[in-house]
């Protein structure tokens, strides 16, 4: 009987020591996915680090470029830049296209209203209208073709402009390169996210304020309720048709100011 009773209390303490898989299993999956969801993020941190670690180095590298009295446009030292001599001021309205002399555009005729360019990324292409109204005030335009640039690309020119006053970007379709820079009658196109010329051409044209652009001064912050950078208006590829205002301002308002106003 003695004997009996100690099996039966053996086998009652055995069965209350059972492992409990299913909690292990559980708890193991938990870790599991914390610990990737805590690599991925770690990762996208030191990814984010490296993009900005790069950037810094990147515009000390470019200061040489930038601009003074004595030299007024270092722009015109950066292979590759084109640079035309356009009249300011010169607005259509915002049912009005203007037949542009390049793509993207980067002077001549554009709308009285101007884009938001405080930092800002727009994940759509803007209208050309008044994106250029914007590099009038002094503002640098980096445009992409989403075709063209992969996504580290696009991370790597994001970090130019997001944040950065007087700069804005925007994807433009149809670009016949992968990258195009624009301040007011300077352009430069690249293939490459990483070419330095990026940040030599922002260095030395982003207000630049050696008669370089025509309104010095003027504002970057979106127009309050003319300009809404959350839904701001569509960019149009298609060709301007024939009652588009061409580049000498033939239908467009002469010598107006901010609004269309004189």
């Amino acid at each position: 009987m003695a004997n009996r009773k100690s099996k039966t209390v053996r086998g009652a303490v055995v069965h209350q020591r059972q492992i409990p898989w299913m909690l292990i299993s559980g708890v193991t999956v938990v870790a599991v996915f914390a610990a990737v969801v805590f690599g991925f993020a770690f990762m996208r941190y030191s990814e984010t680090a490296d993009v900005r670690a790069a950037q810094e180095a990147a515009e000390k590298a470019a200061e040489p470029f930038k601009p003074s009295p004595e030299n007024p446009d270092p722009s015109k030292k950066i292979p590759g830049v084109t640079v035309v001599d356009y009249p300011g001021q010169i607005h259509v309205t915002p049912a009005q296209r203007v037949a542009y002399d390049h793509s993207p555009p980067f002077g001549g005729p554009h709308d009285g209203i101007w884009a938001d360019c405080m930092g800002v990324v727009y994940p759509e292409a803007v209208r050309t209208e008044n994106m250029v109204h914007s590099l009038e005030h002094g503002a640098v335009w980096i445009a992409y073709n989403p075709e063209k640039v992969d996504e580290a690309g696009i991370e790597r020119l994001k970090v130019r402009a997001e944040g950065k006053q007087y700069t804005m970007m925007s994807p433009y379709p149809g670009l016949d390169s992968p990258i195009s820079l624009q301040s007011w009658g300077h352009q430069l196109k690249v293939d490459s996210a990483d070419d330095p010329r990026i940040d030599q051409f922002i260095t030395a044209l982003r207000l630049n304020n050696n008669g370089v652009y025509p309104e010095i001064g003027g504002s970057c912050q979106a127009y309050p309720g003319a300009f809404d950078t959350n839904n701001p208006p569509k960019f149009d590829g298609t060709p301007p048709g024939p009652d588009a205002v061409p580049m000498d301002g033939r239908g467009a308002t002469q010598d107006a100011g901010e609004m269309g106003q004189p």
